[in-house]
């Protein structure tokens, strides 16, 4: 097994203390928040923190609380305006030796998906992008921004709109004409 670590800031496991909290920080600098930005498709970062503890769960598996904070700028996806959104969560995994990947083709995602297979070595790093892909946005909207509605229709017939595809859109008309006839 390498001494020798797969990133600056990967935590050999076999090092951490059992019996201590390992504290760690991560600010990344500007030239990694735009590889960040890149790598998640995003128009920027402009703030990204991770701070938080890894702690040994028994003998051989780990876990990792932290608190991510981020401001990333993405474009809206009706008028590609740049949306900013602020991200502030809690974000824990656990690293467990004995994990085992489900081999049938198609499995159920457990209740409990914050668990991952134990390596040699936890990067709080790859952590903190993966946890800050899961939380972005995926449809982030401007304020004020709406999808227009298009109509098509042969000339001469009258369109029909997302409202008329609707199945119970005309229950409302028949209920008023149903009044109107009693009355």
């Amino acid at each position: 097994m390498s001494r020798t670590p797969p990133s600056p800031t990967a935590l050999r496991v076999a090092e951490l203390p059992q019996n201590a909290q390992t504290p760690f920080s991560v600010r990344p600098d500007a030239d990694a928040l735009r590889e960040i930005a890149l790598e998640l498709g995003l128009t920027s970062v402009r703030k990204l923190s991770f701070q938080g503890t890894l702690t040994a769960l028994g003998r051989t598996d780990w876990q990792l609380d932290a608190r991510l904070g981020a401001t990333v700028i993405q474009p809206c996806v009706v008028s590609l305006e740049p949306v900013m959104t602020r991200i502030d969560t809690d974000i824990t995994r656990l690293f467990v030796k004995d994990y085992v990947e489900p081999d049938e083709p198609e499995a159920e995602m457990p209740e409990d998906d914050r668990s991952e297979p134990l390596a040699a070595w936890i990067d709080p790093v790859i952590v903190m992008i993966e946890a800050l892909a899961l939380e972005v946005p995926e449809y982030p909207r401007a304020n004020g921004a709406e999808l227009g509605e298009l109509v098509y229709t042969k000339p001469g017939d009258a369109p029909m709109t997302d409202a008329d595809a609707r199945p119970f859109a005309g229950l409302a008309d028949l209920r008023q004409a149903l009044k109107d006839d009693k009355d």
